[in-house]
């Protein structure tokens, strides 16, 4: 009985089996833009007569339709008075010197938007204003007449008191029955009604298909066509997994699906090699995601956006740029070289891949300088042609060429680790970068040196680091309520009693889990909050872990200003088994060369097999590791050796 990942991303779609005893088997298969779950059977059919005792899957069902938006025709339902809040958004602009930018549009048309006349009070007092039963009825019918396909619910105080929220729910879903209903209570139960009702919105809009999607799988499953496989756990954005059946109501918590495996992989491998700080870079064929790890564990934001639509769930931090090894270099009407959004996919993909591409990508570039062997297939028996790769890159006509397009897509990532970092006061000077995905090993070297970064770690199996880290995450629920009281104001009976419940309902949603605790607290009149952890049920200790937060990331937290808690939070989590990582054993290999083109730099460089590095091994730079699933390159000036893991760990030495 084996654990399996499956990452299904734009371009292949990667799956790792962990064995009983930490083992890892590794396949990789080309994805299928048109059906992903296609790509998803053909690579657990790799596995042969394999029995699987669980298989988890990162999906970019939520992401893509954010992106394309595919997602269903949705009726809002909101407090009378409150129907123009998606328009309204914050008072800040899309791009701040360009009055031209506008946001994307939300998901919901304003005709699509139901005022409900009603209305319950912030404090205890409750309800303000009745829901009638003649409002209820008119508003059924209103919706009735309009024939969604889903229905968002999120009316002004429902996160406080949810009572008018159930009431019209309940209502809606009698008079549609099959058509799904997201109500704000459940899906967001915070205050800020903007970033409620896009949350809640968005939730609506995904479920359909979200839903349909995991149905399919899990029919598949049952009738056993892709294998045995005992239980199914869909990947969410906050780095746990979920049973399929609740992943479908929490449609929302897949944005990030595929993304959040990628950094618990790497956070596994900190662990084996005792490196708990550091800047991850994930590239694959579409795009790149930068993330943060610190102490150990992944940094999480308890909002944000995807594809422009507000999320205000709680997600690893993920910083996600146009530049895969798909990404497609042009030149603008400036005459400046460019490299994505658009990108090649799986389909035709690159040049050099033979399917009918011609357009020149980061891929062709790396094939052109060297850095990858023509000679060495990739999944699905994909063998690279440089011939086309060296037209495509002509095509361009510019003088920089291949080792222009490589710099801009560096120059991209590197504001992307940037912007996970420095922005948010950390420095990067201090932290390993870890470059995974099939393209990220190859700029390790460059996008350490653009952040003056002295360390970098290859991880084993680093082209399926995010299917790995699927296979190993933990089974996680995240459950909030609002709080809203200052903390001189509170005993520590009352942080008892509001954890209380929370607590429950951890259990309730996940037996035999381990329940963390966390509070959302700001400075009094702030717009913002750090969540920080409340591991006992005194009000100071809290002040002390919020204080400590907000002056590491902000710079400034003294005593003496009121600090209040604004949420509550309870993570449940089970941990499962994780892989094993062990260098393998043997003497030196040998090994073989290559001339590459590095910096402008005609060079010979080393290529080492990177599966067959024993630990202990040190070698310097230029050289080449060839891996079965990704190539990694290590720059001139730099020298690097293998801990016991399998990792490796490069040091810079100057250039």
């Amino acid at each position: 009985m084996v654990r399996v990942g499956v990452d299904v991303g734009g371009t292949f779609t990667d799956l790792v089996a962990v064995e009983a005893d930490g083992g890892i088997r590794v396949r990789k298969v080309a994805s299928t833009p048109a059906d992903p779950a296609t790509g998803l059977f053909r690579a657990v059919e790799t596995l042969g007569a394999a029995a699987i005792a669980v298989l988890v899957h990162g999906t970019t069902v939520a992401t893509n339709a954010l992106l394309e938006r595919t997602g269903a025709r949705v009726v809002l339902l909101t407090t009378k008075g409150f129907e123009d809040l998606l328009w309204l958004r914050r008072q800040d602009r899309a791009a701040l010197y360009d009055l031209s930018r506008a946001y994307p549009d939300p998901l919901v048309a304003r005709e699509d938007v139901i005022g409900v006349a009603e209305r319950m009070g912030g404090g205890p007092e409750g309800e303000v204003a009745p829901l009638t039963d003649q409002e209820v009825r008119r508003v059924v019918g209103a919706v009735r007449a309009l024939r969604p396909e889903a229905v968002a619910v999120a009316f002004l105080f429902g996160f406080r008191h949810p009572e008018h929220e159930r009431r019209i729910a309940r209502a809606v879903e009698s008079a549609l029955p099959g058509v799904p209903v997201a109500a704000s209570h459940e899906v967001l139960p915070v205050f800020r009604e903007y970033e409620r009702i896009s949350t809640t919105s968005a939730e609506a809009y995904l479920r359909p298909r979200v839903s349909a999607y995991l149905g399919r799988l899990s029919g598949k499953r049952r009738d056993g066509s892709i294998g045995s496989i005992s239980a199914w756990r869909i990947m969410t954005s906050s780095g746990g997994t979920l049973a399929p059946e609740a992943a479908a109501q929490r449609a929302a918590s897949l944005a990030l699906s595929g993304p959040a495996g990628g950094v618990v992989g790497a956070r596994l491998v900190g662990e084996a090699v005792g490196i708990l700080d550091l800047l991850t870079l994930d590239m694959g064929g579409t795009s790149a995601d930068a993330s943060l790890i610190s102490g150990g564990a992944a940094v999480s934001e308890g909002a944000g956006t995807v594809a422009g639509v507000p999320l205000a769930l709680p997600a690893i931090l993920i910083e996600t740029v146009s530049a895969g090894g798909g990404s497609i270099a042009w030149v603008d009407e400036g005459g400046a070289l460019r490299v994505g959004p658009r990108s090649a996919g799986a389909v035709p993909g690159p040049a050099c891949y033979g399917r009918g591409g011609t357009a020149p990508t980061v891929t062709d570039a790396c094939l052109v300088l060297g850095w990858l062997d023509a000679s060495h297939p990739l999944a699905d028996e994909v063998r690279l042609d440089r011939a086309a790769a060296e037209r495509a890159v002509e095509s361009l006509g510019v003088p920089a060429g291949a080792a222009g397009i490589v710099e801009v897509a560096a120059a991209v990532m590197a504001r992307a680790l940037r912007r996970v970092s420095v922005a948010r006061g950390i420095d990067p000077r201090q932290m390993t970068l870890l470059p995974f995905g099939g393209a990220g090993p190859m700029f390790g070297c460059a996008l350490a040196e653009a952040l003056a970064m002295r360390r970098i770690m290859i991880p084993p199996h680093p082209g399926v680091l995010s299917a790995l880290g699927l296979a190993a995450a933990a089974e996680r629920v995240d459950v909030i309520a609002p709080l809203h009281r200052r903390l001189a104001e509170l005993r520590a009976e009352d942080v008892r009693d509001a954890f209380g419940p929370l607590l429950a309902q951890g259990v309730g949603h996940l037996s035999a889990a381990t329940l963390t605790r966390f509070a959302d607290c700001r400075f009094a009149g702030q717009g913002y909050e750090v969540t920080v952890p409340a591991p006992q049920d005194n009000p100071e200790t809290i002040e002390t872990a919020f204080l400590e937060a907000h002056r590491a990331r902000y710079g400034y937290g003294e005593r003496g200003d009121p600090v209040e808690v604004v949420n509550l939070r309870v993570v449940a989590e089970r941990a499962v088994p994780g892989p094993r990582f062990r260098a393998k054993s043997g003497g030196r290999p040998k090994p073989g060369k290559r001339e590459i083109t590095v910096w402008g730099e005609r060079v010979t460089a080393e290529v080492w097999p990177l599966e067959a590095l024993p630990a202990g091994f040190s070698f310097e730079g230029p050289a080449l590791l060839a891996g079965g699933d990704a190539t990694a390159l290590l720059e001139p000036g730099w020298r690097a050796t293998v801990h016991a893991s399998g990792a490796v760990i490069g040091e810079r030495g100057g250039r």
